[in-house]
């Protein structure tokens, strides 16, 4: 298993905010939202969630329990040094701080969803991946490799280039891994299911950001959270960005949305919050 911790965390105020990357995915995919809410004043842990950041093999060795695991110690760190914490998080992140909200209506009071994935339907996902869907046991999962595909969830083709360059490196805490065991995506469609079937008893307000032409999960993905989420859902569709939003042309309008839901949750909260001039960060040992 990985052995080295690539999560981070900024010092800010008494109102925190727990980032959750995604699968095969690493914290540095959220680097540019947490320096964004650090500078607004809030405090912002994100961790690096159990089996990622090493090999495809240390993912497969996991189950989406030990990710739960790993995302709820964070929540619990967090929660020890904040008086309110929102959770949010990009893709498989987005589904896993819905189970925390499910899991732990008292510590957390709101959630922020980042191209939230309950289903691979859009439209550059690969037909065998939607095959995928019968499969339902670990021996035939084994079977399968989910290979990052065209157009890597990035519209921008610079910044596409960028990130290629990085998946073809060695290093998968700075991109990511290049690929997805069939196990590992079999695990996270026994979080959906779990998650899924919790949906109306969250009441927590939320923030969906959604890309409209989304390579990986169709807008369809946010409707459903629309339709059957308790509480009040304000949702941002993002026109000129494909799945990986904290990454693509419309960062910034990401963290707009992000900074400005938190800041009017944490005054809702009676939290008022001192503006940071640098970035503040330290590195989690």
């Amino acid at each position: 298993m990985a052995t080295r911790d690539y999560g981070f965390q900024l010092d800010g105020g008494r109102c925190g905010v727990l980032l959750l990357h995604g699968l095969s995915g690493t914290p540095m995919e959220l680097r540019y939202q947490s320096l964004g809410l650090s500078r607004a004043g809030f405090t912002v842990h994100v961790p690096q969630l159990a089996g990622h950041c090493g090999t495809l093999e240390d993912l497969k060795e996991t189950v989406w329990t030990d990710w739960a695991a790993s995302a709820l110690a964070a929540l619990d760190e967090l929660k020890s040094r904040c008086d309110r914490v929102l959770v949010g998080g990009l893709s498989m992140g987005a589904v896993m701080s819905l189970y925390l909200a499910s899991e732990r209506p008292a510590d957390v009071d709101g959630t922020v969803l980042l191209a939230p994935t309950f289903r691979f339907d859009g439209w550059a996902v690969p037909w065998y991946a939607r095959a995928f869907n019968l499969v339902n046991d670990n021996w035939t999962a084994d079977r399968f490799l989910f290979r990052e595909f065209e157009p890597y969830g990035i519209k921008d083709r610079r910044l596409r280039e960028f990130v290629l360059n990085a998946l073809q490196g060695d290093n998968s805490a700075a991109a990511g891994l290049p690929g997805t065991p069939g196990r590992s995506m079999l695990e996270f469609r026994r979080m959906v299911k779990v998650v899924e079937s919790r949906l109306g008893d969250i009441q927590q307000p939320t923030l969906i950001v959604h890309p409209r032409e989304d390579d990986r999960a169709s807008l369809g993905n946010a409707e459903l959270l629309q339709r059957k989420l308790a509480g009040v859902v304000t949702t941002v569709v993002l026109n000129d960005s494909y799945h990986v939003v904290t990454l693509d042309r419309q960062r910034d309008l990401v963290n707009e949305s992000m900074v400005d839901f938190s800041i009017k949750l944490a005054r809702r909260h009676g939290i008022e919050l001192a503006r940071q001039t640098g970035s503040g960060g330290r590195a989690v040992a």
